[in-house]
Order: structure tokens, then sequence, then C-alpha cells
């Protein structure tokens, strides 16, 4: 569990960036990409302590892989018509 503030607010940040990413159709593959991105510009600007990455980055890939965060199109059945 991350408890850094800053730590957290970027958790925030990723986790709605990949929300939207999935709203737009996005695949997992491109949205590891831009987690991907996301960490390696943190790690450039050292905005974070390193250990602090390490966990961000575990939280995020265990967010990103959660098919619980996800809304899944369920197909509705065609009601039936009566009468004729």
């Amino acid at each position: 569990m991350l408890q850094d503030p800053r730590a957290v607010r970027h958790f925030q940040k990723i986790a709605d960036a990949i929300a939207e990413l999935w709203k737009r159709g996005y695949r997992f593959d491109d949205m590891r990409m831009y987690l991907d991105g996301y960490l390696a510009a943190l790690r450039y600007t050292d905005d974070l302590e390193a250990f602090l990455i390490n966990r961000l980055e575990e939280e995020a890939t265990r967010y990103l892989y959660d098919p619980s965060n996800y809304d899944l199109a369920s197909p509705q059945p065609e009601p039936i018509e009566e009468g004729y």
C-alpha cells in the first residue's frame, strides 16, 4: 500500500489514465506501454525516490491486470415480442 502522498497522487493519475484508455478501446499492451513511459519519466525526473517508484510500479501493474477494474459489457438478450 502506498503511503507517500506524492506516490498516491501519481497512482491516481495512472489509474485515471488507464480507465480512460480502456474506455477509448485501447488494449492492455497499449496501457502497459503508457505505464512504462510514465514510470520512465518519473525515474528520469527524480520526482520520487527509487523505492517509491518501484512500489508504485507494483501497485499500478496490479491495478492494470485486475479485471474487476474494468467495465466489461455483457450482451443483453433481445426482448421477445409477443403478438402479431
